[in-house]
């Protein structure tokens, strides 16, 4: 099984999709001094032997989650994370978030579930007909107000409970979504760089965060993590 972990984490593999890239040294956070490699250059390094330690860690602690039949919030708003971070959840029936992070997404969930759960009624009415009793301009007004729920919470929608965990590509950008994780005392899962401080989260995964092949090969790791657990492995 050993054998098996070290043939799927491929430093040649993390090399070839930009894994290693970090950010110019002048940004760096003095805590990723551990996964920062010293360089004669401008920019910044990563140790893949950190990131390969870090990753077999985090996909471990995933593939629990998913054997207790838990559920992680993957949170992806950057143009490289999008689309893989939508198809992964998808896949799995995960929530997802890829729009901006609202504010209160974890702390304030109640209201969070009764938004949600009236852009559910609003949808079933107009499914029934129910909204054929309504003038033109009325009809419009509820069509308006369902499509910027419907933006406002695409990938929450199923969302009944609070995660088990979160799944987070960049910390600096989705900061709101760490601090109301630590606030509420959920596990991060985080793909930070050497601009990030990698003490304020549970799992960092030190790699390139904002290339879109960097972070499709972590997510990759992630599908076969998940798949594996499925299957009990």
């Amino acid at each position: 099984m050993k054998e098996e972990k070290q043939q799927t984490i491929n430093e040649e593999e993390m090399k070839e999709a930009g894994v290693h890239y970090g950010h110019n040294k002048t940004r760096n956070h003095p805590q990723a001094g551990y996964f920062t490699v010293k360089s004669y250059t401008e920019l910044s390094f990563i140790d893949l032997e950190e990131t390969a330690k870090a990753l077999e860690v985090a996909l471990n602690y995933i593939k629990e989650i998913v054997k207790k039949k838990g559920s992680i919030l993957f949170v992806g708003a950057i143009a490289g994370a999008r689309t893989k971070i939508q198809e992964l959840a998808d896949k799995y029936n995960f929530p997802y978030v890829t729009n901006r992070w609202l504010g209160g997404t974890l702390t304030n969930f109640k209201t969070l579930s009764e938004r949600i759960k009236y852009l559910k009624e609003l949808e079933e009415k107009k499914k029934s007909g129910e909204w054929q009793k309504y003038t033109k301009h009325e009809r419009k007004k509820l069509e308006d107000q369902m499509a910027k729920l419907e933006e406002q919470f695409i990938g929450l929608k199923n969302t009944t409970q609070l995660p088990d965990a979160l799944f987070i590509i960049d910390p600096k950008i989705h900061d709101t979504a760490v601090r109301e994780a630590q606030k509420m005392k959920i596990p991060m899962i985080v793909v930070l760089d050497t601009d990030d401080d990698p003490t304020l989260v549970d799992y960092p995964i030190p790699a390139n965060d904002s290339a879109k092949s960097s972070i499709t090969y972590i997510l990759n790791k992630v599908d076969e993590a998940i798949e594996q657990a499925k299957k009990g492995k």
